[in-house]
């Protein structure tokens, strides 16, 4: 029999506001309102500048370690804005930007990395999940989410992030297989910023692209310039639209840049070139974001200013509620751990102590 091709494979890139500027008005035209993109240059400046405020509160030994979120913020961002409220926002730990879209207060995020658990309590509301620290556990919360909606016949679906590393988890490829042999309504965002720590993405994926990683699935691939808001918005409302009407998942890659340290208890340079940061500095989703509505007059140094002000007062307020916040009960971790305490632990969580645990202990001594 003569060899024929059976597959023939094409990955598209989409980018839609470079950073030089340039605008494609056609693949762009009514994608954000005028009136919404500053709005997301506001939530991604203020995002920013939590940023930095955290990265002071670590130094100066009022937080324990902290991922900082700057050069990533549009990606999230775009999912939080695309999707609907009551969609499921699944992330790991640089999705601050969209979580504050949500809804999700500042304290949260800053309790949590304060040690505070409090921090992971989300509000039913918020849609949102605790954020999730172990690479890649997060991407099979988000099938089972979304598979559970569809079970129920509700319209929910979810959206996951996490970065080029995880795609090397068995994690990913389990909920990757899960989602389209079932044909579940999820989105899988995979923000690839060429580091997974210290280890290079070319030694996680050796092919042209992280997206083809989605291709043996079986799902729709696609790869987007990460630090373009509107290429963002656009391949997530595809995904979406595409969850909602099909129950299909998609795989998107999003090519963004970490400007900063993986965490603040990381060195970046002893393995990265700063040469291939700069680069990266001026492909900043802030600043492009910036010189496209300054083209269009829709922002000026005025405005700038009186933005930069209003964040600091609501940041710093934020701050301010998390260091000041009353400390737990003890008995928060029987209150909070279960839905309908066991009586056995009802009595210890009203009397402090354990009595039947020390009974059972002596009968174990007497023995021997």
């Amino acid at each position: 029999m003569p060899i024929k091709s059976i597959l023939k494979l094409e990955i598209e890139r989409v980018s839609i506001l470079d950073e030089h500027g340039n605008y494609d008005e056609k693949l762009g035209a009514g994608l954000i309102p005028d009136a919404d993109i500053v709005k997301l240059y506001e939530a991604m400046s203020s995002c920013r500048y939590l940023d930095e405020v955290a990265f002071k509160l670590q130094r100066s030994g009022r937080m324990g370690t902290y991922p900082q979120n700057m050069g990533q913020e549009a990606t999230s961002l775009a999912a939080a804005y695309v999707l609907n409220q009551d969609d499921w926002l699944v992330t790991c730990y640089r999705e601050n930007c969209g979580l504050f879209w949500r809804g999700v207060p500042m304290e949260a995020i800053l309790l949590h990395w304060m040690g505070d658990e409090r921090g992971n309590a989300m509000p039913r509301p918020h849609f949102a999940t605790p954020i999730a620290v172990p690479i890649g556990t997060q991407m099979l919360h988000a099938t089972g989410l979304a598979w559970a909606s569809k079970y129920r016949g509700e319209k929910q679906i979810a959206c996951t992030f996490f970065g080029d590393g995880a795609t090397s988890e068995g994690d990913f490829h389990e909920a990757a297989n899960f989602a389209a042999n079932l044909d579940i309504p999820v989105v899988f965002c995979c923000q690839n910023n060429f580091w997974a720590i210290s280890v290079p993405g070319k030694i996680q994926c050796s092919a042209p692209t992280v997206a083809q990683r989605g291709i043996a699935y079986g799902m729709p691939c696609i790869q987007v310039d990460g630090n373009d808001i509107f290429a963002c918005v656009y391949a997530v409302k595809e995904a979406a639209e595409r969850a909602r009407k099909e129950s299909r998942p998609t795989f998107i890659e999003m090519v963004t840049y970490r400007l900063g340290d993986h965490t603040t208890a990381d060195d970046a340079r002893r393995y990265r070139d700063q040469a291939e940061v700069d680069v990266w500095k001026l492909r900043d989703p802030l600043l492009r974001t910036r010189k496209f509505m300054e083209s269009k007059k829709l922002w000026n140094s005025s405005k700038e200013d009186a933005m930069r002000q209003r964040i600091e007062i609501a940041v710093n307020a934020a701050v301010a509620r998390s260091e000041q916040i009353v400390a737990p009960e003890v008995s928060d971790v029987f209150n909070y751990t279960f839905a309908e305490l066991p009586d056995d632990l009802a009595h210890q969580r009203d009397s402090m102590q354990t009595h039947s645990l020390a009974s059972e202990a002596t009968v174990r001594t007497e023995g021997h």
